[in-house]
């Protein structure tokens, strides 16, 4: 068997991310879905949270990423939120994905996704 699984989908946070001057300028919303793979026996054993990882303080976490210091790319954005999830000691992997459904794409479309994989 492998690792079990904690998930975060659909966190919403404002950041200031792009290339285009406009993008820094104004802003706008980007969605984080962080998928953390660890051993949760011990936590469900004890019914213990600090045998887990505490989602509440993960999403504070990266919001605080998304909102903070901009970068051009959402690959950048996207490293450094998965290297939050890898602070955790108990994770030993994580995918996440940063999604930028407001990209200015001058054509009709759903989203724009980057996801990366990490491990320790």
């Amino acid at each position: 068997m492998g690792l079990d699984t904690v998930s975060l989908k659909g966190l919403r946070a404002r950041g200031r991310h792009g290339c285009l001057p406009a993008e820094r300028e104004l802003g706008q919303e980007f969605v984080v879905d962080a998928t953390l793979f660890l051993d949760v026996r011990p936590a469900a054993a004890g019914d213990d949270l600090t045998k887990t990882v505490d989602y509440g303080a993960l999403a504070l976490e990266l919001v605080a990423v998304v909102e903070g210091e901009p970068v051009d790319l959402i690959e950048t954005l996207a490293e450094r939120l998965a290297a939050v999830c890898l602070r955790y000691e108990l994770v030993e992997n994580v995918e996440l994905s940063v999604h930028k459904p407001a990209a200015p794409i001058p054509l009709p479309f759903d989203d724009v996704v980057v996801t990366v994989r990490r491990s320790r």
